[in-house]
């Protein structure tokens, strides 16, 4: 897989992508996301928590995340569940916040970016 690693910016908060050449998609790191979008303390608490009530309520796209090394804050590569653009989009519906509608806006501006480069 040919990748190319991006940090990008929402409202100053860094959100590590990568973009797939084969696959032509941007998979975005979910706890960049929530870290974004909720202000948490513990942004991977979170997800943990939001996955596992995704996983009992039956909820797909959770199935569909998977796992990518990125280069974490402390400078190592970690595993690092990410989604792509379609699976962030139902991920953001689960997630309440004021900022989730610029957030998609945002998020759909970078996907426009990219085709626009191809």
């Amino acid at each position: 897989m040919a990748k190319e690693t991006n940090i990008k910016l929402f409202e100053n908060r860094k959100v590590r992508s990568v973009w797939d050449a084969e696959r032509e998609k941007w998979y975005i790191s979910i706890v960049d996301v929530i870290a974004a979008l909720t202000e948490s303390i513990d942004p991977a608490a979170y997800w943990r928590k939001l996955k596992q009530r995704l996983k009992e309520e039956g909820n797909e796209t959770v199935t569909n995340c998977h796992g990518l090394k990125m280069r974490a804050p402390d400078g190592k590569m970690r595993l690092t569940d990410v989604a792509d653009v379609e699976q962030l989009f139902r991920l953001i519906q689960s997630i309440p916040s004021p900022k989730a509608e610029p957030f998609k806006l945002w998020l759909a501006e970078i996907a426009r970016e990219r085709l626009e480069e191809i």
